[in-house]
């Protein structure tokens, strides 16, 4: 599953896009540098459900951003995505 694909999933279980939970957890204060991933995937467990692999792919765009490694651009294999920046505002408003 590529990395926008698990931000696709989580949209569609929890009903928000990934823009609306990375608010969320700026208001929580989950952006800070002291808090640790654990935090995250327990209050992203515990509010809307998911497990954590979905949930550490939200604390990578809590933490670091929209941007991933370019190595996972374009390869072809199953985590590939097409882009180095991720779409955080819903599947509905995605880029073809």
């Amino acid at each position: 599953m590529s990395f926008q694909a698990y931000l696709d999933a989580i949209e569609a279980k929890t009903g928000k896009t990934p823009r609306a939970l990375l608010d969320e957890a700026r208001d929580h204060g989950y952006d800070d540098a002291a808090v640790k991933a654990g935090v995250i995937v327990q209050w992203l467990a515990d509010d809307y459900g998911l497990g954590r692999g979905h949930a550490m792919a939200m604390v990578h765009v809590i933490k670091k951003g929209p941007s991933i490694d370019p190595k996972h651009v374009g390869t072809g294999g199953t985590h590939s995505d097409a882009s180095d920046t991720l779409w955080l505002d819903g599947v509905a408003t995605k880029p073809a």
